[in-house]
C-alpha cells in the first residue's frame, strides 16, 4: 500500500502531531510492500504541488492539531485547495488524525463530523478519523506516561497497514475519556485556584515574550 501523509501542524517536525505519526507509521511499514510519503504542509506552501501530490496518492491521511477547537489556517487552506478532486472518479481514500490539548475527546467530535462530510464532498472513500485528546505536553512527559498512547498508535498503524482500515476498538481506546469525570473537574478547579493550571502555559508565554500581554483583550476595542 502506498500512503501519503500530510502533517498539518504549524510546528512542523517539532510537533506533537509528528510524534504520533512516527509511531503510527512505524506500525504501518511493518507490512511488506507498504511505503509512505510524509509531507509537512507548513514547509510546502506550493498549493499546486500539494494538489498534484493528492491526485497521485493511493491513500491519504491528513493529521493536524486543534487549537481552541479550531484547525490551523494552513490546514483549512490545504483543504480548500483540494476542490479539483470534487466530482472526479477513482480519488484516493482519505483518513484523518485530530489531536488536541483538551483531555476530553468531545471537543473534537464536531470537526470529526465535518471531516467525514468533507470526504464525501471530495468523492473520496472515508477511511475514518483518529481522535485523541490530552496530547499537548507529550514531548516532555516521561516514558511511563506516554507508553500506552504510543503503543496504541503503533498498533493502529499496524492494523491499517494490513487491512487499509482503522480498528474501531483501538479508536475507542484512544478516544477515552469522552467527557471529564466529576472528580477530574473538581481536581482542575482546585488546581486552578492554587495556580497549577497556568504553569505550563505561562512557560510558553514567557518563551514567546508574550507573558506581559496575557490579559490583553484586542477584540473588545
Amino acid at each position: 500500500m502506498k500512503l501519503t501523509v500530510f502533517n498539518g501542524s504549524p510546528r512542523g517536525k517539532k510537533s506533537n502531531t509528528t510524534i504520533l505519526l512516527e509511531h503510527f507509521l512505524k506500525g504501518f511499514i511493518e507490512t511488506d510492500g507498504n511505503s509512505y510519503e510524509l509531507v509537512y504542509i507548513v514547509t510546502n506552501r506550493d498549493v499546486g504541488k500539494l494538489v498534484e501530490i493528492s491526485k497521485d496518492a493511493n491513500n491519504i491521511i491528513l493529521a493536524f492539531p486543534l487549537y481552541t477547537d479550531c484547525m490551523p489556517g494552513i490546514v483549512k487552506s490545504f483543504i480548500d485547495s483540494l476542490k479539483p478532486l470534487c466530482g472526479k472518479q477513482n480519488n484516493p481514500g482519505i483518513g484523518f488524525l485530530v489531536q488536541s490539548g483538551f483531555p476530553e475527546t468531545y471537543h473534537s467530535r464536531f470537526v470529526e463530523r465535518y471531516l467525514e462530510k468533507l470526504a464525501k464532498r471530495l468523492n473520496c472513500r472515508y477511511i475514518g478519523c483518529i481522535v485523541k485528546g490530552g496530547i499537548e505536553g507529550i514531548r516532555v512527559m516521561p516514558h511511563f506516561m506516554t507508553k500506552k498512547i504510543f503503543n496504541s498508535f503503533y498498533e493502529l498503524g499496524k492494523v491499517y497497514g494490513k487491512s487499509g482500515r482503522f480498528d474501531q476498538m483501538l479508536l475507542n481506546k484512544l478516544a477515552k475519556p469522552e467527557h471529564l469525570s466529576v472528580l477530574t473537574v473538581l481536581f482542575y478547579n482546585l488546581a486552578k485556584l492554587i495556580g497549577l493550571v497556568n504553569t505550563y502555559w505561562d512557560k510558553q508565554l514567557k518563551e514567546n515574550d508574550a507573558f506581559k500581554r496575557r490579559f490583553d483583550k484586542p477584540y473588545t476595542r
